[in-house]
């Protein structure tokens, strides 16, 4: 597999062959954050950036969204919509459009009540970039929801990688966004409990951010 570093981490190349296994990089479970943080939410127009496996556009389109669900892996992306497929019903699988897309350059449609990024770590030169793309896709009044590993994690016995300018903590994801386009809501870590490679009990941090599209 390429080395994971700053350079590669988002690219098509180093997500196919990662995903190329047979084995699921992933649980096929929706992320513990985006349930707690959309919850209150009235179903709408869903963009799940950064899809990989698709256990959050299930979720989201078990729960009455419609999702376009984009990955920058086209293979993730077959894998994504024939699993979907398998563990859905036919009209609620109908819900989800399946796009690869590299997220780097992609401008998405406008119409977005919620955009959800789980784990996708933009570098802050491509996470500031991108947001004027985002904030032309969410409609007024609408979500934008952002959760990454906090930079808390590098002192635990996980080993995460630690690759300069991805894990972000809240403010730094905060600054990135233009207080013009954003009102936000919530941007602190969440700890919760882990079990790290050597069986041992700690407790990992995951940062989030939801912020509102404003009026105007």
């Amino acid at each position: 597999m390429a080395e994971l570093d700053a350079t590669n981490l988002h690219s098509p190349e180093f997500w196919d062959e990662r995903y190329s296994a047979h084995e699921p990089v992933w649980s096929g479970k929706v992320n513990q954050r985006l349930v707690e943080q959309t919850g209150h939410l009235t179903p709408g127009a869903a963009l799940d950036i950064g899809c990989g496996e698709g256990g959050d556009a299930v979720w989201l389109a078990r729960q009455g969204w419609t999702v376009t669900a984009v990955d920058v892996s086209a293979v993730v992306i077959e894998k994504a919509r024939t699993q979907a497929a398998t563990v859905l019903p036919a009209e609620v699988a109908a819900r989800i459009t399946w796009q690869p897309a590299d997220m780097r350059s992609w401008q998405p449609p406008a119409g977005f009540d919620l955009v959800s990024l789980q784990f996708v770590h933009l570098t802050v030169p491509l996470l500031t970039e991108a947001q004027a793309r985002w904030a032309a896709a969410v409609v007024p009044g609408g979500t934008l929801l952002i959760v990454n590993h906090d930079p808390l994690d590098l002192q635990t016995t996980l080993h995460r990688p630690n690759i300069p300018g991805v894990m972000l903590a809240a403010d730094e994801i905060v600054a990135t966004l233009d207080p013009a386009l954003w009102h936000v809501e919530v941007a602190e870590p969440f700890p919760r409990p882990f079990t790290d490679p050597e069986g041992r009990s700690i407790t990992i941090h995951d940062t989030v951010v939801r912020a509102v599209r404003r009026a105007g």
